[in-house]
This record gives structure tokens, C-alpha cells and sequence, in this order.
């Protein structure tokens, strides 16, 4: 359910009960009754037209997104983010690991009206161990009930399984935008990364946008160097891209955290929110916050 912005006439009615609710001053002229409803008319009707003018706005203050997830929007900048990625509420928007949903609860109610959302999760059957299986069973679990929960919002919403050694996104030029927030380095671990790009390529219409934000190694260091810390070199990932057959459009570091040392003994997990460190240490890792993170905006080439 989308933010309802008080109508002007309640605003109206308002501002008048309040004005009645005034002592008489002798001094001080009567207020104009209309003049009044009118100045106090005009806040509403400027959030109006905000929401209208900005989708995204009107999803970022939705009442269905967690508190602990907005607490967030300082670290992972959506609102800047989305807008770099050139996201509207009238494509067809496809989500690459939604995870627990932290995307997903902007994400899926933004084209509800005018576009589509799928989320791509992977298929607990496909998984290479019994670990993986149950863990992707329960994520997926937990992320159907968070759509569920709330029809209203997410009643337009879309989950495909898929496997990551082959996998099928869906009908070829079916996306306007595929997305993906710090999954790369996944891939990488488990040597699905040529194959998830493809996927991404295929699934695309030509002059599509892939949006890429990843934890971003120290410049210099190489892939051998950084594989298993969860961060990766930045011209590995437009490598990936462009081997799939993308053009780098552009950069934008609105997701760079200069305080991020990148060297932390349990990797790019040490650092919040998942804070895998010595209780000892909780200030010294809550003081550098969230990763340093590549944000990179790609296209799949108009047809020739």
C-alpha cells in the first residue's frame, strides 16, 4: 500500500479548527479564513506532487519496508542508487538475489501499476551440498512469506528458481533493468560468474540497463588476492560484464566509503551488518560502517 497524502479539504478543515482555537488578540487583525486554508493547503499539495513526480520517494516511505532496513538507507544510498541505475516505475524490473528482501521491499512495489518485478532466487535442488540446499530452501521460504504478508504491496511480485551452472531468467529481451547488490562475489566463490552474466545478457532487451553494486577490493589487489574475502577488483567485474557482451556506460561511486581499510581478518563479513568480529572491536567496525562498493551501470548494445 502506497503512502495516502492527506487531502487538501482535511488540511483545510484543519487549519481553520485550529485558527477558531486561537485567543482575540485586539492588536492583531483577524486572520483571512481563506488566505489561511490556502498557506496551509499548500504542504499537502506539495507532497502530492512530489510522490507523483518521484515513485521511488513514495516507496521509500512506505509503511511495509522494516525499520532496520531504512536504519540502512544511509549505507546503501537507494534513492541515489536507483536513479544512477535510471530504474522507473513502468519497466520490467528483474532483481538478482533478493536475499532477505532489503531491495525487494522497494523494488516490487515500484512498477506495480505500469511495469513488472521478478526476483531470481536460486533453486535449493540445483544446490551443490546439502548446506546450500537448506540454506537457499529457507531464504526463499522467508521471502515468499515477506510477499505473502503483505498482497496489497507485493501482489504483483514474480520468484523464479533458477540453477547457477545454467541458468534461465526468463524469455530473451523480456527486462527493461536487471539488478544486482553485492552478489558478485558469490558467483565468483562458486565459478558461476561467465554463466550469471550471460543470463543477465540474454534476459535483457537491447538498450537495457544491468545495474552491478559489489564490494570493491583496494586498488591493485588481484582476484587470487581477494576471492574468498568477498570484495573484488573492479576491473574484474566490468571484464565479467563485458565478456557477456555489455558496454561499461558509466561509474559512480555513490556507494564508496573511504574509511574502508579493505583488509579486515574475516573479510568484507567483518564489517556491518554482519559484523563478524570480536565484541571487543564492535566500535572500531560500527566506527567505519558499511562496505567501500563499486556501483556500475552497464547497457546491452541496440541491436546492429
Amino acid at each position: 500500500m502506497r503512502p495516502i497524502a492527506i487531502p487538501s479539504a482535511l488540511a483545510v478543515a484543519l487549519s481553520l479548527v485550529l485558527a477558531g482555537c486561537q485567543p482575540a488578540q485586539d492588536a492583531v487583525p483577524a486572520a483571512d479564513p481563506a488566505a489561511t486554508a490556502e498557506a496551509a493547503a499548500e504542504p499537502a499539495a506539495d507532497a502530492d506532487r512530489d510522490a507523483l513526480a518521484d515513485p521511488i520517494e513514495a516507496v521509500l516511505a512506505g509503511d511495509w519496508r522494516d525499520p532496520a532496513n531504512v536504519a540502512r538507507d544511509a549505507w546503501r544510498h537507494p534513492r541515489e542508487t536507483l536513479a544512477f541505475f535510471e530504474v522507473g516505475a513502468s519497466q520490467r524490473i528483474v532483481e538478482i538475489s533478493p536475499g532477505g528482501g532489503w531491495y525487494t521491499e522497494i523494488l516490487a512495489p515500484l512498477p506495480r501499476e505500469k511495469g513488472s518485478y521478478v526476483g531470481v532466487v536460486n533453486d535449493p535442488a540445483r544446490s551443490a551440498n546439502e548446506r546450500a540446499r537448506d540454506y537457499y530452501a529457507n531464504a526463499n521460504a522467508k521471502l515468499r512469506e515477506k510477499l505473502a504478508a503483505r498482497p496489497d504491496v507485493y501482489g504483483g511480485a514474480t520468484l523464479v528458481e533458477i540453477d547457477p551452472a545454467a541458468p534461465v531468467i526468463g524469455e530473451p529481451g523480456s527486462a527493461d533493468v536487471v539488478l544486482t547488490f553485492r552478489n558478485v562475489h558469490n558467483w565468483v566463490m562458486a565459478g558461476t560468474e561467465a554463466t550469471m552474466f550471460q543470463a543477465f545478457y540474454d534476459v535483457l532487451a537491447p538498450g537495457g540497463v544491468l545495474g552491478v553494486v559489489e564490494h570493491r577490493a583496494a586498488p591493485g589487489k588481484t582476484l587470487a588476492e581477494v576471492k574468498t574475502s568477498g570484495y573484488l577488483p573492479e576491473d574484474y567485474v566490468v571484464g565479467l560484464a563485458e565478456a557477456a557482451g555489455f558496454v561499461l556506460e558509466e561509474k559512480s561511486e555513490i556507494n564508496a566509503n573511504p574509511a574502508d581499510t579493505r583488509d579486515h581478518p574475516n573479510g568484507v563479513w567483518t564489517l556491518p551488518p554482519s559484523n563478524n568480529h570480536d565484541e571487543a572491536d564492535r566500535a572500531k567496525y560500527e566506527a567505519i560502517g558499511e562496505s567501500d562498493r563499486m556501483t556500475l551501470r552497464f547497457v546491452k548494445p541496440q541491436a546492429q
